[in-house]
């Protein structure tokens, strides 16, 4: 069976999703006789074109899965991009002396894919973290018969179901109500919710005295530190840092070295332990 060469754009849920689908759904379904023949290849030879071939065909079923997930708000394209890697990780890691079609054994793969997903984007909190958490998660959504709060007999339902408590039940639920908002106002907000942001109940403390006093003085202090520091230095080495860092047309190290006739490696060596002993006096004062 030959699936033959596609555009790689035509073959990129992310591009046209639309023309995607047609496309991977014209690819013929294998028979358990080519799947077994191609599998083999694949396994005992190592033929990449026998596994080109294992996930071209099932490429319709990871589209199937990743629009059970559509519920999520997160575009199908990435879903399906995220299953297939799914599968490609299933292809090279069937066996196929189970006895399994390989349908049957890519769905763990592609589901797992897909959940750690949802699971990175559908917060920018994360909203389960533990593998009880992950699968309570994705179960709880599908407990939930109608949008509205779980009362107290279906919070039981769903625990005794799941086998948790009911209260890590009721966790998961006021975490999947939760949304995430934005920092700073959008800018299709009106005037009434733009002012809600939390942006704005920040406290500018730019122009708080006490603030400024204390800018100014942690400046003041910085400059004399440096200064009685520079002080402690001998005359060549305080002037290659003053030189190297402090003068607004800056030298460099081979118009140092020449002034003093040395290389410009030993210019260098003399900034490097001058500066470890300016920074030695400053922390000391």
């Amino acid at each position: 069976m030959s699936t033959g060469l596609m555009p790689a754009g035509v073959l990129s849920p992310g591009g046209n999703l639309n023309a995607y689908v047609q496309t991977v759904s014209r690819f013929p379904v294998l028979s358990p006789e080519e799947e077994q023949h191609l599998a083999d290849d694949l396994y005992y030879n190592g033929n990449l074109e026998a596994a080109r071939q294992l996930v071209m065909s099932h490429l319709r079923f990871v589209v199937h899965i990743a629009r059970s997930y559509n519920g999520y708000g997160l575009p199908l394209g990435d879903l399906i991009q995220e299953g297939n890697v799914g599968l490609m990780k299933a292809v090279k890691r069937f066996n196929p002396e189970r006895g399994v079609r390989l349908v049957s054994f890519a769905v763990h793969w592609i589901k797992a894919e897909i959940h750690e997903f949802i699971l990175r984007n559908w917060r920018i909190v994360k909203v389960a973290t533990t593998k009880a958490q992950r699968k309570l998660f994705f179960n709880l959504r599908g407990a939930k018969k109608r949008l509205a709060w779980l009362n107290n007999d279906e919070a039981e339902a769903v625990a005794e179901d799941l086998g948790v408590d009911v209260k890590h039940v009721r966790e998961m639920e006021g975490r999947l109500a939760s949304y995430d908002a934005g920092f700073d106002a959008g800018e299709e907000d009106d005037d009434d919710s733009h002012y809600v942001a939390p942006v704005h109940y920040l406290e500018d403390k730019r122009y708080d005295p006490a603030t400024q006093l204390e800018d100014s003085n942690w400046e003041e202090n910085s400059v004399n530190n440096l200064e009685v520091a520079l002080e402690k230095l001998d005359d060549r080495s305080r002037t290659i840092l003053q030189r190297r860092w402090l003068a607004e047309d800056k030298s460099t190290l081979h118009e140092l070295a020449a002034e003093y006739g040395v290389s410009a490696e030993r210019i260098r060596q003399l900034e490097k332990n001058a500066m470890k002993k300016v920074k030695t006096a400053i922390l000391a004062a």
